[in-house]
């Protein structure tokens, strides 16, 4: 089993505002829908609310302490370890928000992080900090701002340094 944690952060970890996004990349969406297309997909409620839908082609997952929460096509579970024992031998991606990044930071196998080359000073909600003494960056491609995409952007994975 592969547990990788997929987002889109700012220069300073930024995630988003009131349960939004703070930009709109195109190109960073058919990243994250290309690499977690036909896989389980982790989030929280809030996250699952943003989106409004169940990821289609996907096994959707849904963390939440709220025991009265329901919503058709998703699997409702109210802890970590129901989560993980879920989980089968493919990759698995957390997708958020900023408290269910927390909850498997530790866990993690993989991170594919889209850095976005800007500042948002009105975020409040933001990644945890990635620990480069546990994390090396493996793979990179830098994606420059164009009329879709309003920031340069790198498509970056880490992987857990052995010791």
């Amino acid at each position: 089993m592969i547990l990788s944690i997929i987002s889109a952060i700012g220069k300073n970890n930024e995630l988003g505002k009131k349960n939004t996004l703070l930009w709109n990349l195109p190109v960073d969406m058919k990243h994250f829908r290309d690499l977690t297309r036909s896989h389980t997909v982790i989030m929280g409620q809030k996250t699952f609310a943003s989106i409004g839908h169940p990821l289609p082609n996907r096994r959707n997952i849904v963390l939440t302490l709220d025991d009265s929460f329901r919503a058709e096509g998703v699997e409702i579970v109210h802890s970590v370890e129901e989560v993980m024992k879920l989980l089968g031998d493919e990759e698995n991606f957390v997708i958020g928000g900023g408290q269910i990044y927390k909850l498997f930071i530790e866990k993690a196998d993989k991170f594919y992080i889209t850095h976005v080359n800007a500042e948002f000073p009105e975020a409040d909600t933001f990644f945890p900090v990635i620990d480069k003494a546990k994390w090396q960056k493996t793979k990179s491609e830098k994606y420059g701002k164009n009329e879709l995409n309003k920031y340069d952007l790198e498509f970056a994975e880490y992987t857990k340094r052995a010791f």
